[in-house]
């Protein structure tokens, strides 16, 4: 999933992004897809250490962070699809779809950050590990940027949708290896070009036949890949073996996570309210659709196998199995409230 499926997945979700659509919330996207997965991974920790160490499953405080890292971000495999079955209104769906995808960024550089620090023999000071940080994810960015640009030279010059849609494919696999050579964040550099792929002028970069077919090339190609990558979680529930102890944290894990969600969404809304009109249940819904996914499962099992990833792995699928399972199937009625309530403010 890291290094293969996640680069197109996040590629074909960030393609159907409106950039337009998406300024108009961009503080909310800004604050929840950096600072939120800041405080909602350090709540996450904090609580999880003490209970923990209350169980008597000891582990460190900076293993419990690596926890908070992988579980706080919002997964947009799982939250685009939702919202695709369940038409959201616009200007949710651009909060929650522009979150997902720039968080998702934001927390693997985090988890890789702390990973290194944890698990390798190397001193990091203060220093080496923002700088590490920088690297990945501005790093990330520029590096799309720099994808952007080729894809633009490269598309500019023809008009074959067949061409255009291979070379789309070339930039994304080719371009997620690379990233990952030259140790920037690929995440963030497929959500870059596919955000600048989306929303190039028909006339400027590929005519309108062109532009269909790509995005049907590309929801097919999502399409697959979820269908596998719920698969494999599937399977991967068969392998967890826990002890009693494991669960009781397992389960306890997923109060943890909705607070810690509830609190990061509370904080922007309640300061944007003065800015601009939410209506009813907005707190509520961003709280629930806050759904985890396949991401956080894959980089749970890349943890070493020893007693950190015997008691962070049920943790993990115990949010992920709610998350799709419980909050997913209900989200539905959340929006449909949301939508009476705006109409009859109105």
């Amino acid at each position: 999933l890291m290094n293969s499926m996640l680069g197109l997945l996040l590629f074909a979700g960030s393609l159907t992004i409106d950039i337009s659509h998406l300024k108009q919330q961009k503080w909310e996207v800004v604050f929840l897809s950096t600072f939120g997965v800041v405080i909602s991974a350090s709540l996450i920790g904090s609580i999880i250490y003490y209970f923990l160490n209350f169980l008597g499953l000891h582990i460190t405080f900076l293993e419990c962070l690596l926890f908070g890292t992988l579980i706080s971000p919002t997964d947009p495999i799982v939250v685009l699809a939702i919202l695709r079955q369940c038409k959201a209104p616009q200007w949710l769906s651009m909060i929650l779809s522009g979150e997902s995808l720039f968080n998702d960024g934001v927390g693997v550089v985090l988890f890789l950050t702390l990973y290194h620090i944890i698990f390798s023999n190397i001193h990091f000071s203060f220093a080496s590990v923002a700088i590490f940080f920088l690297q990945e994810a501005l790093g990330g960015i520029g590096f799309g940027l720099l994808l952007s640009l080729v894809a633009y030279i490269l598309m500019h010059s023809i008009d074959d949708h067949k061409m255009e849609i291979l070379i789309t494919l070339a930039l994304v696999t080719g371009g997620y290896t690379l990233a990952q050579v030259l140790k920037v964040s690929g995440p963030l550099a497929m959500v870059t070009v596919g955000i600048f792929i989306a929303n190039r002028k028909e006339d400027i970069l590929m005519s309108k036949n062109t532009r269909e077919h790509l995005e049907s090339f590309w929801e097919l190609i999502d399409e697959l890949l979820n269908a596998i990558l719920f698969l494999f979680i599937g399977f991967e529930i068969l392998l967890i073996h826990f002890t009693f102890l494991q669960f009781l944290a397992a389960v306890c894990a997923i109060p943890v996570v909705l607070f810690a969600r509830y609190i990061i969404v509370a904080i922007p809304m309640s300061v944007f309210k003065h800015l601009r009109h939410y209506p009813a249940y907005t707190i509520r819904f961003l709280t629930w659709s806050g759904l985890r996914g396949g991401l956080a499962v894959a980089l749970a099992l890349s943890l070493p196998s020893g007693k950190v990833g015997n008691i962070i792995l049920p943790m993990t699928y115990a949010v992920v199995l709610f998350s799709v399972l419980v909050q997913g199937t209900t989200i539905k009625s959340l929006i449909e409230r949301s939508k009476k309530a705006r109409e009859e403010s109105k």
